[in-house]
């Protein structure tokens, strides 16, 4: 497995604009369009949030970053979000429970 775990800023109040657009819009079909086997969205601050997507393998996670960058182009016009770090890397040790598979929705 490869995961990505990017950092996002923005300001105020257009994180949990832009996690709710995510939400509504791509997050149901991020794993097709980018080939992930996981994507979250973890709230990091105020004006800050990070995702996690998890792939097969860092061939798949190469395949993803021309969708990548198109959703993140959108996102970052309509919410003037951007992305502020990336991190890349072979998942060493990985356990799941049940609990991973559950859909967490947006909630204000």
């Amino acid at each position: 497995m490869y995961a990505i775990v990017r950092h996002y800023a923005a300001s105020s109040g257009s994180i949990e604009k832009m996690v709710e657009q995510v939400d509504r819009e791509f997050a149901d079909r991020i794993p097709e369009q980018v080939g992930s086997i996981l994507y979250t969205a973890v709230h990091t601050g105020p004006e800050t949030v990070m995702t996690i997507t998890m792939f097969a393998d860092e061939e798949a996670a190469a395949g993803s970053e021309r969708t990548v960058a198109q959703v993140q182009g959108a996102l970052g016009a309509r919410f003037g979000v951007t992305e502020t770090a990336v991190q890349r890397g072979e998942v060493m040790v990985n356990r799941a429970s049940r609990a991973v598979a559950e859909t967490v929705r947006f909630a204000r």
